[in-house]
């Protein structure tokens, strides 16, 4: 039986420990944190496993560990940053809760991060492997 995504966001919602009021979070292990800030939502990774990909040419900066789209995107993406979004003092989405707000909605679990907005773009981010939609 395959969910999508809007009824796994639906029961998590039903459930207590949705967080909605938080602009930003992050993942209790701390390695992934997100925030959503003027439309966007962007989470970053602090520790990867895997090998990063090769960043465009036109990327001086950081590439590969942060992840942006907006509410009406097609398609996530990574994106060249100077910054990030980990926080260590943002608050924790807990493994099994959800937050939800913008067109946006996150699942927290043991195995990573999951992302998406209302027309399915996002990404499922962990240590090991970052898919982008």
């Amino acid at each position: 039986m395959r969910l999508s995504l809007g009824l796994v966001v639906a029961i998590f919602l039903a459930r207590p420990g949705v967080a909605q009021d938080m602009d930003s979070f992050r993942t209790p292990s701390g390695n992934i944190a997100c925030i959503y800030m003027d439309g966007s939502l962007r989470c970053d990774v602090g520790e990867m496993s895997n090998r990063l990909p090769r960043p465009p040419a036109d990327c001086d900066l950081d590439w590969g560990k942060a992840f942006e789209m907006t509410a009406s995107a097609r398609h996530a993406g990574r994106i060249c940053h100077g910054d990030t979004v980990l926080d260590p003092g943002a608050p924790i989405l807990r493994y099994g809760a959800a937050w939800q707000g913008g067109g946006f909605s996150c699942i927290s679990s043991e195995s990573g991060m999951s992302c998406r907005n209302a027309r399915g773009a996002g990404w499922d981010l962990s240590r090991g492997k970052q898919a982008v939609y």
